[in-house]
């Protein structure tokens, strides 16, 4: 399998903002869909691993 891996308890910073402000979310669930939780608001949502993976802002090394 390619692309990014995830785990659980990481966070990640998405491109667009939630509407609560926030645009860092903790992982809580890893399967066919990736679980976010908003770190501000405490919303959860699921997105697919693919979605997931365009939607991340790739930090620089």
């Amino acid at each position: 399998m390619t692309g990014t891996p995830f785990k659980v308890g990481e966070r990640i910073t998405l491109k667009k903002q939630h509407p609560c402000g926030g645009s860092e979310w903790d992982i809580y669930r890893i399967g066919a869909d990736i679980g976010l939780k908003c770190t501000t608001c405490e919303r959860r949502m699921m997105l697919t691993r693919r979605d997931t993976e365009w939607r991340m802002i790739v930090p620089k090394k």
